[in-house]
């Protein structure tokens, strides 16, 4: 690998943490820049028919970083998709079960503003995630290490991440929301965050 290129909180970085952390910067950029000069109101507002607004968004992107950036370092105990007792998937599945996973309301109300939430608070939040993210990518030992997916319907038994992998999700899913962050600003007032 390449000479230390960057320093990060002192820890000196090879080229593709550098350049890791560097694109993260970028597209996370891509996705606060949706809200400059937008009042708390407007980043709760759904201006199209889908259920997205841009403070929803911002917070789902910080969830989803936190939740993939703990799994780089503690494996699947940072993804608990526990059930209730006597629920099980098939329940789930079939929209039938008598009460939801707490995994799965806190999903929901990442997605739009509750009661009480700024846009500097939901911002702040992403920055501190950001952060810890960053610290991550520094301090994992091996980029190419694995860990066992938790063993949830939607993965296949036995699959596994590389913290590489897990990284490069993190860029496509915020660059993927800051594009659809981009089309609700604009359809609010006009103005893209890029």
């Amino acid at each position: 690998m390449a000479a230390t290129t960057t320093t990060h909180a002192r820890t000196p970085l090879d080229a593709e943490r550098a350049d890791l952390i560097d694109t993260l910067a970028a597209v996370r950029g891509a996705m606060t820049a949706t809200v400059a000069g937008v009042s708390d109101a407007q980043a709760g507002e759904r201006p199209t028919v889908s259920a997205l607004c841009l403070g929803g968004l911002i917070k789902h992107v910080t969830a989803v970083e936190e939740m993939w950036s703990r799994f780089m370092v503690e494996g699947a105990s940072a993804m608990p998709f526990d059930l209730p007792a006597g629920v099980t998937w098939a329940d789930i599945a079939a929209g039938t079960a008598r009460e939801l996973p707490r995994w799965m309301t806190e999903r929901e109300d990442e997605f739009r503003m509750l009661p009480g939430e700024t846009v500097a608070g939901v911002v702040k939040r992403y920055e501190e995630v950001a952060a810890r993210t960053d610290e991550a990518i520094a301090s994992v030992p091996d980029l190419s290490a694995t860990h066992a997916l938790p063993d949830v319907p939607w993965q296949e038994p036995g699959e596994v991440r590389s913290a590489r992998r897990v990284i490069a999700h993190i860029i496509a899913e915020t660059a993927q929301h800051a594009g659809h962050a981009d089309i609700l600003r604009e359809t609010l007032d006009g103005r893209t965050g890029s």
